[in-house]
């Protein structure tokens, strides 16, 4: 599951982001050489970055690559530490599924009063259904991570190399 996971939000992601990149190729290239951008690039672009972000989400909960303060940690006692974990990733869990409701919620608004983007009329309410997917598989790894041993100090300082 694990291995799916990162490969279909590591694919959306990285399809977004690489999208993103041709566009604004384009779209520059277009303003230098014919006088003339890409209508609704702006648009787009930030509907790609909400792709890029919230595909990335998941990943980056799963794999631990958030920011994080741990100089007290080598201090700490491991049940400090495993309690610590239990506490911040129930938290993170919790406050992901609620996000997840509510913009699910949002996204049915959207949709009943058929909100759309300005210049390009694009739905909203399908991008705001997908980040509400994406934040509720990210409060599932952080559940997940509820019950995953805690990394040592020195795995963790390995990792940040």
């Amino acid at each position: 599951m694990k291995k799916l996971l990162e490969i279909l939000c590591g694919l959306l992601s990285g399809i977004a982001l690489f999208a993103i990149m041709v566009l604004t190729f384009l779209d520059v290239g277009g303003r230098k050489l014919l006088s003339h951008s890409i209508t609704g690039s702006l648009e787009m672009t930030e509907l790609l970055m909400v792709v890029v972000i919230f595909g990335a989400l998941p990943l980056v909960s799963l794999r631990g690559e958030h920011v994080l303060f741990d100089s007290l940690d080598s201090h700490l006692p491991p049940w400090l530490l495993r309690a610590q974990k239990l506490v911040v990733d129930g938290i993170c869990a919790v406050a992901l599924l609620a996000l997840a409701v509510l913009m699910w919620n949002t996204g049915n608004q959207f949709l009943a009063s058929g909100e759309t983007t300005a210049q390009l009329l694009i739905l909203k309410a399908p991008f705001i259904y997908g980040m509400s997917v994406l934040c509720g598989t990210t409060g599932l790894v952080h559940l997940g991570l509820m019950f995953s041993p805690v990394p040592s100090i020195h795995e963790t300082q390995g990792a940040a190399l």
